[in-house]
């Protein structure tokens, strides 16, 4: 079930002079949280602010398109549109599969590094 039509399902039994104020406080929350994401660098990977990052996340609900591109334990190579990661990757010397934002790793060198 998702979550707006259990809220759906769940407002018309609030009193109306308190459904007005949950909307309110929830789209506050959500709105603040975005917010928060746009100025907070993520943490490192080992760092002990890494659980609050991610409930903040999840309530901002920056997931799919709406990511960071920037993520704990995770880097990757901000290239231009009309530039293939692929051609980027190898001039650095990277395994492109490694160099994906959504790579669940740092990315890796090849055997070469070019000169």
């Amino acid at each position: 079930m998702d979550w707006t039509s259990l809220f759906q399902t769940i407002l018309p039994y609030l009193p109306a002079r308190y459904a007005g104020d949950i909307v309110s406080i929830i789209t506050f929350l959500i709105a603040a949280a975005a917010l928060a994401l746009r100025f907070w660098k993520p943490p490192a990977s080992t760092s002990k602010l890494l659980p609050l990052f991610r409930i903040v996340s999840a309530l901002a609900q920056a997931k799919g398109w709406n990511t960071s591109a920037y993520q704990p334990g995770a880097k990757a190579i901000m290239v231009p549109v009309g530039s293939s990661r692929a051609e980027d990757a190898a001039k650095l010397g990277l395994d492109m599969v490694s160099t994906h934002p959504k790579a669940a790793e740092a990315p890796r060198r090849t055997g070469s590094i070019p000169g």
